[in-house]
């Protein structure tokens, strides 16, 4: 296994190669191809989860197969076996038989730099896919920039980001960027499918509900007991406010039991995009700007319970009430004013 990422059971991108939804996107980016325009650098940036690199192994066979000397089918068999001479992977290594090194190495970059900058193995472009940017630590980061201000001739760098606020202005100036955004329920019910599609009704409409566009938590909740906690909370964040008190703290108990539960992790993405929705609600609404003031308040007063609780290992069941209770009081007045 060479995906730090990968879920059991569940092909990774490079075996995929057919990102469903981003349709919006394919078309003119397989456009620049055909003319010969592409640029040399692309940074493919959203929410984890939504396909980015399965699109960037799809870009990558479109590349190889358009400017090498093999049939699409031979390109992306190899792919698959991640085999083609032309195909470059850069993502968190291998540190024991216990698991990967926490970020990208310099050692790392400069392996890869070293590479590209050897004689190609077969005719056409060569692509290198950074999966993902993000874990990238300063020293790489700033590696990886020289080699894109001078990058090898006939070279295509695709990097993933999930986080790209985050990364050097410079990276960001040197690449194209394309903005992938979760996809639709049917697109999510179709990744499901495509992988068993021997899947239940209820099943499916489980996973696609808590998936939020959004594939890969769609395959996390598939692995879920069907009676965690997450449906519960996906009922209270429809209508916090409406809610006793006791169901917030019966709910923090629930999902704070365990500090490294599949369902505490899945619960913050949850409650992130609750938030992330609730602050871009308030933004696009005329004349509510103490609604939004109050959403911005939050998310950094959640986000700073989190980290607290992160770093000194406080009780996560305490700090899950706090939060419940602080989105519960921005809903009543914000949201739902005539609720108790």
């Amino acid at each position: 296994m060479n995906d730090p990422d990968a879920l059991d059971d569940v092909l990774p991108p490079e075996r995929r190669q057919q990102a469903r939804g981003h349709d919006k996107l394919r078309g003119p980016i397989l456009q620049q191809l055909a003319d010969r325009r592409l640029p040399g650098a692309i940074l493919l940036h959203g929410p984890q989860g939504i396909g980015k690199a399965t699109f960037a192994f799809e870009l990558a066979a479109a590349i190889l197969t358009a400017t090498g000397d093999e049939e699409g089918h031979r390109v992306e068999e190899q792919i698959a076996a991640m085999s083609h001479p032309n195909l470059f992977l850069l993502r968190r290594r291998l540190k024991d038989a216990k698991g990967f090194y926490t970020v990208i190495r310099v050692e790392d970059v400069r392996e890869l730099r070293d590479s590209l900058h050897h004689t190609r193995g077969r005719a056409g472009h060569r692509v290198a896919i950074i999966d993902s940017i993000d874990d990238c630590n300063p020293s790489a980061a700033n590696a990886l920039l020289k080699t894109l201000e001078e990058p090898p001739a006939d070279t295509i760098f695709l990097l993933i980001s999930h986080r790209p606020g985050q990364l050097l202005p410079t990276i960001k100036s040197r690449c194209h960027n394309l903005a992938l955004r979760p996809v639709g329920p049917e697109d999510v019910r179709g990744v499901l499918l495509d992988h068993d599609p021997s899947l239940g009704q209820l099943e499916l409409d489980r996973a696609i509900g808590l998936a939020s566009g959004r594939p890969r938590r769609a395959f996390e909740t598939l692995a879920l007991d069907a009676d965690s906690a997450l449906g519960a909370l996906q009922s209270w964040l429809a209508n916090p406010a409406q809610h006793p008190a006791g169901v917030a703290i019966g709910l923090a108990e629930a999902l704070g039991a365990e500090r490294q539960s599949t369902e505490l992790t899945f619960a913050r993405e949850m409650l992130d995009d609750w938030m992330a929705d609730e602050a871009r609600s308030a933004a696009m609404q005329p004349g509510a700007r103490m609604r939004l003031a109050s959403a911005n308040e939050l998310w950094d007063k959640a986000h700073a319970l989190f980290a607290e609780a992160d770093s000194i290992s406080l009780d996560m069941k305490q700090t899950l009430v706090a939060i419940f209770d602080a989105i519960r009081k921005h809903v009543a007045l914000f949201v739902s004013p005539e609720s108790p």
